[in-house]
């Protein structure tokens, strides 16, 4: 079965022939001059493709919770996702960076895009991810894994205050206590090792016991 990082559509104002990190599949990276005001570091799918072949990718990876008043997390967020083969899996927030931005404003896309515009991340200035990640085409170099290319994912936790509901290719979004989320039924439906990034997201935040 194959294993890919999650991509999300391209966004409305990119070229369509472009594109933009779901158990199955890591969401935007850098094409053509901006004179419409399209992103100027938009790839085409065959200079994408060329671009995985030579290049390390650059994601960032969020796993959504809600905190008590006392910022305990009490609830985990994940979207639940059709792959291409009809299979349901769960996942995180995932995508690329794009060329030029910064971590938080891809943290922040990703999240409203996955999310919705009323999630309301709490993103800090300068956002420390907890772990950062590398998926290998070749399944065992690492914990984690994508058939398409080499990706470096920088992983959050991202406390959300607002609704949340899916868009782009999200079905729902499931909310869990933490040892929900850690179980080993969850993480059998994560695909490309997204069960193991998840219970380090909650260590790292002293969400297990």
């Amino acid at each position: 079965m194959p294993v890919r990082t999650p991509d999300p559509e391209p966004e409305p104002e990119e070229p369509a022939g472009g594109e933009p990190f779901v158990p199955g599949s890591l969401g935007s990276f850098g094409g053509p001059p901006a004179a419409d005001g399209a992103n100027p570091g938009w790839l085409t799918e065959l200079e994408l493709a060329e671009a995985r072949r030579r290049l390390p990718m650059l994601y960032v990876e969020a796993v959504p919770v809600r905190t008590d008043g006392m910022g305990a997390v009490t609830q985990v967020g994940l979207l639940l996702r059709a792959t291409a083969l009809g299979e349901i899996t769960r996942t995180i927030v995932s995508g690329r960076v794009r060329y030029a931005e910064t971590i938080r404003d891809a943290l922040f896309r990703h999240m409203e895009n996955d999310l919705g515009p009323m999630a309301f991340p709490q993103l800090p200035l300068q956002p420390a991810p907890f772990t950062v990640a590398e998926y290998f085409p070749l399944p065992g170099l690492s914990a984690f894994h994508d058939d398409r290319q080499h990706a470096v994912s920088l992983a959050f936790v991202v406390p959300v205050t607002g609704t949340c509901d899916p868009r782009q290719d999200a079905l729902e979004v499931t909310w869990m206590t933490p040892e929900e989320a850690a179980s080993d039924t969850i993480a059998a439906d994560m695909e490309g090792g997204r069960g193991t990034l998840l219970r380090m997201a909650l260590a790292s935040v002293g969400a297990l016991r």
